[in-house]
């Protein structure tokens, strides 16, 4: 019958074009960092590009599963770095000294 999969790296490749221009808009200075950002880097960013890096585990393609895949993940990771000074889950170590 053949492989039935539509073509993923159309949405890999806006994931990844898409939530980069809105990251350089940041850069750049023309936009502050809000919730449109990181919620373009948790959900298109990050969730459809691994998405896509799976639909093309699925059709055989490692470029494409790799490229897909650590792009999204790298998505995640940024928004969590961006996130996580902002909660007080943990606290900073004291020194003996009290510094």
């Amino acid at each position: 019958m053949g492989d039935k999969l539509a073509n993923p790296a159309p949405l890999g490749l806006l994931g990844f074009g898409m939530t980069t221009v809105l990251l350089n808009i940041h850069n750049a200075g023309f936009y502050p960092l809000g919730s449109m950002i990181l919620a373009m880097g948790l959900a298109y960013g990050g969730l459809a590009q691994v998405i896509a890096g799976a639909m093309e585990y699925k059709k055989g393609n490692t470029f494409g599963t790799l490229a897909f895949s650590s792009y999204g993940l790298f998505w995640w990771s940024l928004v969590i770095l961006l996130l996580l000074p902002n909660f007080t889950l943990l606290s900073p170590a004291v020194t003996a000294a009290g510094d």
